[in-house]
């Protein structure tokens, strides 16, 4: 989606342009295929997913490994990341130029257009959004080993990317946590950090995070059919 389509689509939710971030520096030990951005899936890398899914923003911009580059590439500018996800999010944060930043993991190769207009409206009408999904199994206290107490599903959800912010409000959160020298696993508890609160919106199960082999069967066989 470019041009006049990706104009309309903004429009509709109240927002002027969109800078997407794209974290795709880490290693994947967990995943042992080395890192993430480069594995394949279907035949095609994660990243190429990824670009695929928002190549109707106004930019995207992505942190990659030490030492890997790729060719030139409209509408994208690569990045060297950092250590960590967080430091990664930093450089593209300030490379950024919309009004509005997506921070999407390319773990998650399936992005749903349906979702992503939920997470967009949200992130119009409150600054600050992510995608999550309610708790299907189960939840108990690991006690040793030991099947401990268990834990209400009800108000606990698994937290999706992409997470959506005001480029502003963004900056100012990642400016806090440097100044305190926290780290954060995901953007949205930084944001939350600073008291501003961050909408929860319906994500989608599809859009499931690779992290360990057996994640790749699962999504070899969501991508043979995949066309969402």
């Amino acid at each position: 989606m470019r041009g006049a389509n990706a104009a309309a689509f903004l429009v509709a939710f109240g927002l002027m342009s969109v800078s997407v971030l794209l974290p795709a520096a880490g290693s994947g030990e967990r995943l042992g295929r080395g890192p993430k951005a480069f594995v394949e899936v279907g035949g095609k890398a994660l990243l190429e997913y990824a670009l695929e899914a928002f190549a109707w923003a106004d930019e995207v911009l992505v942190a990659l490994p030490p030492g890997h580059a790729l060719p030139p590439r409209p509408g994208v500018r690569f990045l060297e990341g950092g250590k960590t996800r967080q430091q990664s999010v930093w450089r593209l944060l300030q490379a950024a130029t919309a009004d509005v930043v997506l921070v999407h993991d390319v773990a998650r190769p399936f992005v749903v257009r349906a979702a992503l207009e939920r997470l967009l409206k949200a992130v119009a009408e409150t600054g600050a959004a992510t995608l999550a999904v309610p708790v299907p199994d189960t939840l108990v206290e690991d006690r040793d080993g030991a099947y401990g107490a268990v834990i209400p599903r009800e108000r606990h959800r698994l937290v999706q990317t992409p997470q959506g912010f005001r480029r502003e409000l963004l900056m100012e959160a990642h400016l806090e946590a440097l100044r305190e020298g926290r780290d954060f696993s995901d953007d949205a508890q930084m944001v939350l950090a600073l008291g501003h609160p961050v909408a929860l919106v319906e994500g989608d199960r599809r859009m499931f995070k690779l992290t360990y082999p057996e994640d790749l069967d699962l999504a070899e066989g969501l991508a043979r059919a995949w066309n969402c």
